[in-house]
């Protein structure tokens, strides 16, 4: 496996690569790995046979007073775990190679980006775009996996890249979730004992929701007022539990359709966690009775 840190050296592996006639693929991450990540890279090894992942902290979407600094850095151990899982090259650059010196351009997000996480990260769907469009662009005509977890990223990512007639295939994987029900992420180490616990309060409320829907409720309120509550009480704040459109992330209709996107973003301690549910696709995170 190739450890490759300079982007016109990962350009050419990923142009050497498709000239030996395999299919690309890129997984971008911030690093700090776990079964999530390694979810992404076993999907897109279904797909294609040459898989790349990107390692890369990115500074341009994290606000002021978020937690770029302290981000989990665990390079060496995500290595390890990438060469056992079969991936073909890691790209880990230094900031200044994603953004060199004078470097000015920004990619512009319209309305996907702009409910839910984006009413309260205010530059973060413009820093996640930009370098999701360098990557992109070095990696050229490819498949790129992404979590569902972090579901209106999936969408905004896929928006721009209909939008820009980029040549990639977009793939969206499943949550991946611990045997109690907690979304996997990288942000979960911060998290004490008692926030943990806390914590899944919201699959527990996503699994209420989505048996309410199965069982015929299509009332929004009836659907968001229980979950509200229930994330409220266990949670340090709470910056949304909301339902949209699951494609546009509009406001849904006075009556739910047949697909609907339930998404939460709470804080436990200084620990913000986000989770959804496709009311009408995806089943409950937890068993009847967990």
């Amino acid at each position: 496996m190739q450890l490759v840190r300079e982007p016109e050296a990962y350009r050419r592996a990923c142009d050497a690569a498709r000239a030996a006639g395999h299919r690309v693929a890129i997984v971008p991450t911030m690093g700090a790995l776990h079964a999530g990540h390694m979810a992404l890279v076993e999907a897109a090894r279904a797909r294609a046979d040459w898989v790349a992942l990107s390692v890369f902290v990115n500074p341009t979407q994290f606000g002021p007073n978020e937690d770029f600094e302290r981000y989990p850095r665990t390079l060496e151990a995500d290595v390890a775990r990438c060469e056992a899982a079969g991936v073909a090259l890691v790209y880990a650059p230094p900031r200044e190679a994603m953004y060199p010196a004078g470097e000015e351009t920004r990619v512009r997000v319209g309305a996907t980006a702009a409910p839910l996480c984006g009413r309260f990260r205010p530059v973060h769907f413009e820093g996640v775009t930009t370098v999701v469009a360098k990557l992109f662009a070095l990696t050229g005509p490819c498949l790129a996996a992404f979590g569902r977890k972090d579901y209106q990223q999936l969408r905004v990512i896929t928006r721009m890249t209909t939008d820009l007639f980029l040549p990639v295939e977009i793939l969206g994987v499943p949550i991946v979730r611990e045997p109690d029900g907690l979304a996997l992420s990288s942000r979960n180490a911060y998290l004490s004992a008692d926030d943990r616990a806390r914590g899944l309060s919201i699959a527990r409320a996503l699994s209420a929701a989505v048996r309410r829907f199965d069982a015929g409720e299509r009332d929004p309120e009836a659907i968001v007022r229980p979950a509200l509550a229930a994330v409220r009480a266990a949670a340090s704040s709470v910056d949304y539990v909301e339902l949209v459109d699951a494609d546009t992330l509009a406001p849904p209709p006075a009556r739910l359709g047949a697909r609907v996107l339930l998404a939460v973003a709470a804080r436990f301690g200084a620990t913000r966690l986000i989770d959804n549910v496709v009311l009408g696709e995806d089943g409950p995170p937890l068993a009847a009775g967990a």
